[in-house]
């Protein structure tokens, strides 16, 4: 009985924290907001915190969904997640940016890239801009490679390749990356006021309209450029349309 008594509790606690998402004939549970006070800057900011986790079958039951989690094996997988800051769903207008995960720059700080930098500036844009919401997608590893084949595609730079000719080289597009989940999430948690992309490469900014969201323009991201970077940087703007301003 006791057990059951707990049981009930739990479900009550988390069901009006899940959000089902219908995407055709498939399901993205959206969990959150989540209080996340993060260090930034030597300050502790305040942001809300969501992660997204998609089936291919549709539950509306959420008991069954949480049931199965424990059987899923999700931590052998990524899911992704956004950090939310200010008024997201109600702002007039609000910051947004679609970052892919870089496990080398993001955490352990590598100077090959300038990801880690990305993405705690534009954390700091957005408090500064007084709302937004950074998506990071966690299946987007090197442009979507993964990261053990993105170890490979370092070993191939290091010897003479640059990002994109070591990514084909190794059978795979220069960016394989959908933004598909994160344009369903954006939506569910900022349904009609418009948005301004944090980038410097259009494909997102396409992406995004061609979703038919609301999107008020793009500010670019720029910096932390170095000699370990310098060549990765200069491919990004000849061969894969990044835009420098």
């Amino acid at each position: 009985m006791e057990q059951v008594q707990v049981k009930t509790n739990m479900l009550s606690i988390l069901e009006d924290k899940i959000q089902l998402i219908r995407s055709g004939e498939e399901a993205i549970y959206l969990v959150g907001p989540i209080k996340l006070p993060v260090k930034l800057d030597g300050e502790t900011v305040e942001f809300k915190w969501y992660s997204w986790l998609k089936t291919e079958d549709v539950i509306e039951d959420f008991e069954t969904v949480i049931r199965r989690l424990s059987t899923s094996k999700l931590a052998e997988m990524q899911q992704s997640s956004v950090l939310v800051y200010g008024d997201f769903e109600y702002g007039e207008d609000a910051l947004i940016r679609m970052h892919s995960i870089c496990h080398t720059g993001d955490i352990f700080g590598s100077k090959r890239c300038d990801c880690g930098f990305q993405l705690r500036q534009s954390m700091k844009m957005m408090v500064e801009h007084g709302t937004g919401a950074l998506f990071y997608l966690a299946n987007h590893e090197g442009r979507g490679i993964g990261l053990f084949s993105k170890a490979m595609a370092y070993i191939l730079q290091e010897n003479g390749y640059d990002t994109v000719e070591a990514n084909q080289a190794l059978g795979f597009e220069d960016d394989s990356r959908d933004y598909d989940e994160a344009i369903q999430v954006l939506k569910a948690l900022r349904p009609v006021k418009p948005v301004t992309l944090i980038t410097n490469n259009p494909k997102k900014l396409e992406a995004l309209k061609a979703a038919g969201l609301p999107v008020s323009g793009r500010t670019p991201l720029w910096g932390d450029i170095s000699e370990y970077n310098e060549r990765y940087l200069q491919t990004k703007i000849k061969k894969s349309g990044h835009l420098k301003q």
